[in-house]
């Protein structure tokens, strides 16, 4: 579990798309160097949040570490496009003697959203998103997002200060301090962002439907369709 607080930013040293060694598992490998300062308590099997992905040490040493990366996590995140020189937003697990800032965030990216305009506003930035058309086996993110409400983009913890249904967008302001500490403000119009939406309005969502018998098919639809559903019973009585 992480907070959506960046801790440090490291730089990627290394990209191997199939990785042999003992540490990279025949699979895609990243190292990620400059990451002294999170490395301080590390071991090996430790979770590292890296640009929103929650990823497995697989080594390590007093400067850099390497994670694998799933087809699953490369098909669903940025992280593919990543290559050496890019820095990335790092964070450690939360600790539970620590206060807890930002909000619950778990690492696991629902999709990627697209910078479409950059707006200075004083000493603060403003980002737009535009958010994917819903597809077969993954849903539309906008019903979780909502004004004033939370969301992860490339692991930080953001405020969402606009969402517009009609226009499949929602915007962001970054305030100074957040500028200088992430990698969100040097992404062009264009670049590619992981998006985790907040996992409280999941799981409320699956509860709602749930408890009127929209699961039997394993399948959620909208939950202004159960309604409608249940309306249709109630008046067929």
């Amino acid at each position: 579990m992480f907070t959506g607080l960046i801790e440090h930013l490291g730089l990627v040293s290394a990209v191997v798309p199939y990785d042999d060694t003992e540490s990279g598992g025949k699979g895609w490998s990243m190292t990620i160097s400059d990451a002294a300062p999170i490395l301080t308590d590390c071991h090996i099997g430790d979770s590292i949040c890296v640009d929103g992905v929650c990823l497995t040490v697989t080594e390590f040493d007093s400067e850099s570490f390497k994670v694998g990366i799933a087809p699953e996590t490369l098909s669903r995140t940025a992280l593919g496009s990543l290559v050496v020189g890019n820095h990335v937003n790092l964070e450690r697990a939360m600790a539970a003697h620590v206060r807890f800032g930002g909000h619950f965030v778990q690492g696991h990216v629902d999709s990627t959203v697209t910078i479409i305009s950059r707006t200075p506003d004083g000493n603060s930035l403003r980002l737009l998103f535009q958010v994917p058309p819903a597809t077969p086996d993954r849903p539309s993110l906008l019903p979780y997002l909502i004004p004033k409400g939370y969301v992860t983009l490339d692991g930080t913890s953001l405020t969402i200060t606009s969402v517009s249904d009609k226009d499949s967008t929602f915007g962001v302001m970054l305030i100074a301090h957040t500028q200088a500490k992430i990698t969100l403000p040097s992404k062009p119009i264009g670049a590619l962002v992981n998006v985790e939406v907040d996992m409280v309005g999941k799981y409320v969502e699956r509860s709602v439907l749930a408890a009127l018998g929209d699961l039997d098919s394993g399948k959620s639809s909208s939950l202004e369709s159960v309604v409608e559903r249940v309306v249709r019973k109630v008046l067929a009585k």
